[in-house]
């Protein structure tokens, strides 16, 4: 058994808080480097150069990559070995939330109460904590700030499993398509496969937690993961939606089993600025 003190995870959450809005993942950068030679148009070739462009200022002078500094996910795989010591757990994560968006300056986006009283929390708090139980005794802290532009345009739809494979196939799709130039194109695409009303959608941001490049271990999957990337990119959207053919840089699927009477699938994107950083404990 290892004690961990939650003020560990707090300064985790903190220094994330700075860090990702600071400095795009080497992943990314790489991508989108990578997809200069592949973009045809010279307005989409313009827009990925600004785009790299101002990661790099943002890294070098300390500043955010994007103004609308994210909705704060915060992932936390806790090991079964580990007993956490001190505070509430939910409350050090939003007090590391806290000091990491006051001290870095970052954009507060959080109204307290979205109906009654949608008043700034002023310090871009509660974040939104999934927590998993796993083997070890470890604490695995991530975050991905979610911008609101991208994350309006992700959509859950309860299918038929009649729809089968081209029902899913077409919603992703679509789903893109719609979004059109309002996700801040190259997105990444995060579909989620199977589960329930809720789960789904958590698969398909969970989803987004990859590397660029890393294919699911379901040789299956992988395949489709491909084949829909490469359809997404023929809608001709683009960088910046100016039109092109870099209209995502990459499309992964996670899947779960499902009842056999639904077939829930979600579709969540981020946008070119896809913020997220990783500490463990």
């Amino acid at each position: 058994m290892r004690i961990v003190d939650v003020s560990k995870i707090e300064n985790a959450v903190r220094e994330l808080s700075i860090e990702t809005n600071r400095f795009l993942g080497e992943d990314i950068k790489s991508a989108l480097e990578q997809s200069l030679d592949k973009e045809e148009t010279e307005t989409g070739r313009e827009v990925i150069g600004q785009i790299i462009e101002n990661s790099r200022i943002a890294g070098e002078e300390g500043i955010p990559i994007c103004q609308d500094t994210g909705f704060a996910i915060v992932f936390l795989e806790i090991g079964q070995d580990v007993r956490l010591s001190g505070d509430n757990l939910k409350d050090a994560v939003n007090r590391g939330i806290s000091r990491g968006y006051r001290e870095g300056y970052m954009r507060k986006s959080i109204l307290r109460d979205p109906l009654t009283n949608p008043v700034n929390t002023g310090d871009n708090t509660p974040a939104v904590i999934h927590t998993e139980i796993v083997p070890g005794e470890t604490v695995k802290v991530t975050l991905m700030p979610k911008g609101g532009g991208a994350e309006n345009m992700s959509r859950l739809g309860m299918l038929k499993p009649s729809d089968g494979l081209e029902g899913i196939r077409s919603f992703v799709v679509e789903t893109v398509e719609l979004a059109g130039a309002n996700a801040c194109p190259p997105v990444i695409v995060g579909v989620g496969i199977g589960g329930t009303f809720d789960y789904v959608t958590l698969l398909s941001k969970k989803a987004l937690l990859r590397k660029i490049g890393q294919r699911n271990e379901d040789p299956g999957i992988a395949k489709l993961e491909r084949e829909w990337l490469k359809e997404v990119n023929s809608l001709g959207i683009g960088p910046g939606g100016f039109g092109g053919r870099i209209t995502a840089l990459e499309l992964f699927i996670e899947v779960f089993p499902r009842h056999i009477a639904t077939l829930p699938v979600a579709v969540n994107i981020q946008c070119n600025a896809a913020r997220a950083g990783t500490k463990i404990i």
